[in-house]
């Protein structure tokens, strides 16, 4: 617990940037605890598990969502697992977590952060298995779950403090998709450098798309900026054009699911048109994004689209009929935006700019 507490420490004095606490890891209870976004902004309920089938079944019902706070919370589901398992050996125990590992993979294909976390805990584990004792493995796991957590919300701030450079007094920034606290460990990406623009007292509004078809901006994105206090308009996706088209936008900032060396960046489908009309009126178009989120390969055809049930198109929060029961969906949950669109890279470590396959490549290795 010692190497734990040290690592909650490492998070005193960002308490004023924590004002949502989307997830956690209950140390008295030993249960993982999260705030369930499908029933957002109508009603603040928190889930508890010990199971990491639980929070498996979270992140596939996007109560969990956002690929860091996917990420963040398979590291934890692993250490739910470690727990869970009756093994007495090292073996067995890694035989447990490899299932464990492989069920949360198979959650949400498009999220690298999910990938990227699941193999440092794996690393982890391999790295701790030499000991032969696996209580030993199983604080390990515990650990480094809480390692992940406590780095991306510092990497939130950082992120924040580093891309709210790019935001000037009197902005109005577009966004799409919830890219605040509730898709991260705490705080935000692309919604997390507009909060800290706004911290710093810059006069900034907000347009949000309501992000259909599960409705993250409409839903969530307002949630936290009334929390906030930062004034904002709700658009249709479909409005994105005109809105910059009449200049009522001074630059977009979103948030992204996965990022290769290219620059080609997956996030929620709608963001290519965003980032259509942003360049085609002459708008900065940035990405906010952790270092976690950028997958080392060249190819974009390696990114796979996770398209999603039929019936969130057919249905508003799978209540409410807006079209025929029968009619046939295509429903891909994100797109792919080229380099070439992408004024830049907002990540904890830095702005990264064109070229963007020697940038990202070096930032990486930095």
């Amino acid at each position: 617990m010692a190497g734990i507490e040290s690592l909650l420490r490492e998070l005193e004095g960002l308490e004023e940037y924590l004002k949502v606490k989307p997830l956690y890891f209950d140390l008295d209870t030993g249960e993982f605890v999260w705030l369930d976004t499908r029933l957002l902004p109508f009603e603040e309920v928190y889930r508890r598990t010990r199971d990491y089938r639980r929070v498996a079944d979270a992140i596939r019902e996007m109560e969990i969502r956002g690929a860091p706070a996917i990420g963040v919370s398979a590291a934890f589901a692993m250490a739910l697992a470690a727990r869970e398992s009756r093994a007495r050996s090292v073996e067995d125990l890694i035989r447990d977590l490899e299932e464990a590992r492989s069920l949360l993979a198979s959650t949400r294909p498009t999220a690298f952060n999910l990938f990227w976390a699941l193999d440092r805990v794996m690393e982890r584990i391999r790295a701790t298995a030499s000991t032969g004792d696996p209580g030993l493995v199983r604080e390990a796991v515990l650990e480094e779950a809480f390692r992940i957590y406590v780095e991306d919300v510092r990497g939130n701030v950082e992120m924040g403090r580093i891309g709210s450079r790019l935001i000037e007094d009197g902005d109005t920034v577009l966004t799409h998709c919830n890219t605040g606290a509730l898709a991260t460990a705490g705080f935000g990406t692309a919604l997390g450098v507009i909060r800290y623009a706004w911290y710093e007292g810059k006069s900034i509004k907000v347009i949000t798309t309501e992000t259909r078809p599960v409705l993250q901006g409409a839903r969530l994105n307002v949630w936290e900026l009334k929390k906030e206090g930062i004034p904002f308009k709700l658009i249709v996706d479909g409005a994105v054009g005109l809105v910059f088209r009449r200049g009522m936008a001074d630059k977009a900032i979103v948030g992204a699911d996965r990022i290769i060396l290219t620059g080609h960046t997956a996030n929620k489908i709608g963001t290519y048109q965003v980032a259509l009309a942003a360049w085609h009126n002459g708008k900065p178009f940035y990405v906010a994004a952790p270092t976690s989120t950028i997958q080392p390969v060249e190819d974009p055809g390696s990114i796979v689209i996770e398209e999603r049930s039929p019936d969130e198109v057919r249905m508003v929060m799978g209540k409410y009929p807006i079209t025929l029961g029968d009619v046939e969906v295509y429903n891909p949950s994100f797109d792919v935006t080229p380099p070439e669109l992408v004024t830049a890279f907002i990540t904890e470590r830095g702005i990264v700019e064109k070229p963007f396959k020697e940038n990202l490549a070096r930032l990486l290795q930095g």
